[in-house]
């Protein structure tokens, strides 16, 4: 009995691994689960692998559960939240979350156990992400292997040095995962959670307000928005009643100064135009003058960013690979550009030469969204099957 069922699924498998499912697996858009089933895999092999054979670097950790720390002693006072790097400067969310970590790692001493969270999320954040590629139909599903094995980066910043950055990207993911199943309002919900952790996700919003627009209306954005704001209050209610200066000028500080040692994208200009306020605000208002949807959105901020740090790749890694099918580059530019954004972001210190070649490579992918058909600012999204 067991033998004519082994033949049965042999039989079956065969049927699958014809020379046409085959080409179909790797090049087809619409047959992505089985190689994303098999990165998944491959991925937790990876993961487990770096935890236990590249040695762990301490960079913010340590601060991070300093700051949560005094939370967790009473302190209410955002201006006296600190750690070995400075003041706390995230949202009131982050403080929520890095407190769970906290106590589930052993007031942050366990370290390993804490590289182990990270990876978990990790793959969390490859599911939704893949879920949402699926649902677009757009990248073949070859595209995924430079998503997932081939970043050094990414996987030093997700397991080896275990930043905040992740766990607001995750919550991000997941509120376009809900857009996209139309599900606006807890989608909105998600997305302002994902802002209460880290700032950054504000890139996001040029793109979501035209979203809520055209697919929404006047009334429904403005609901949309209010629930946006109710969890930046909510959460934010401890530290509104004890300083609300404090909390709001330490946890969304727009003129927040830069290192320029750790920059990766503006290496290229002197440290004095680097600092300088005009420098800065060109680059804001060349962000906001462009608007287009979600990933796109992010994008520009990035391209305008007044700094990227190492860590910040992450803010679009996930979503260059959809960027760059959209466009109507060729495909061999279209894998060139990413190979050149990852070398760039694995060079340390950065350089002239590696700042300069990143700058090109957005330029490259900015203007091939600009001249594609799909993505101009004047492409009405009618539903939400058409968001990015």
């Amino acid at each position: 009995m067991a033998a004519s069922r082994r033949k049965q699924m042999w039989r079956k498998l065969k049927k699958h691994l014809t020379v046409g499912n085959l080409f179909k697996y790797v090049f087809d858009a619409n047959y992505i689960n089985p190689v994303m089933f098999l990165l998944l895999l491959a991925e937790v092999i990876v993961c487990v692998a770096v935890i236990n054979k590249i040695k762990y670097t301490e960079i913010d950790w340590v601060a991070y559960m300093q700051e949560v720390e005094g939370f967790i002693n009473g302190t209410r006072d955002y201006t006296q939240l600190k750690g070995d790097t400075g003041p706390l400067v995230y949202p009131a969310g982050f403080v929520y979350i890095f407190t769970g970590f906290y106590h589930l790692t052993e007031h942050g001493a366990n370290i390993r156990l804490a590289q182990y969270c990270f990876a978990a999320l990790y793959i969390l954040t490859l599911l939704v992400v893949f879920d949402i590629y699926r649902k677009v139909r757009k990248v073949p599903p070859f595209v995924f292997f430079f998503m997932c094995c081939a970043s050094y980066r990414i996987h030093s910043i997700y397991i080896l040095r275990m930043f905040n950055d992740p766990v607001a990207m995750f919550l991000l993911y997941v509120a376009v995962d809900l857009f996209l199943n139309n599900r606006w309002s807890l989608g909105c919900l998600l997305f302002s959670l994902a802002v209460s952790v880290k700032m950054n996700i504000l890139l996001f919003a040029p793109g979501l307000l035209y979203l809520l627009l055209v697919t929404q209306g006047t009334i429904g954005t403005v609901k949309n928005l209010i629930i946006c704001a109710i969890p930046q209050i909510v959460l934010a209610i401890p530290f509104l009643q004890e300083n609300p200066h404090g909390y709001i000028n330490m946890s969304f500080n727009l003129g927040r100064q830069f290192f320029y040692k750790w920059t990766v994208n503006w290496r290229l200009v002197p440290e004095d135009i680097f600092l300088n306020r005009h420098f800065q605000i060109f680059l804001l208002l060349a962000h906001i003058s462009i608007l287009l949807p979600l990933f796109t959105s992010n994008f520009i901020g990035m391209c305008f960013s007044r700094s990227l740090h190492y860590q910040f790749y992450v803010w679009y890694f996930h979503t260059l690979h959809y960027l760059l099918w959209t466009t109507n580059l060729q495909q061999i530019v279209r894998i060139l550009v990413l190979g050149v954004i990852e070398l760039c972001w694995n060079t340390y210190p950065s350089t002239v030469t590696s700042s300069s070649f990143l700058h090109v490579c957005h330029l490259a992918v900015l203007f091939g969204l600009w001249f594609s058909p799909e993505y101009t600012p004047l492409r009405r999204v009618t539903t939400a099957q058409k968001i990015d």
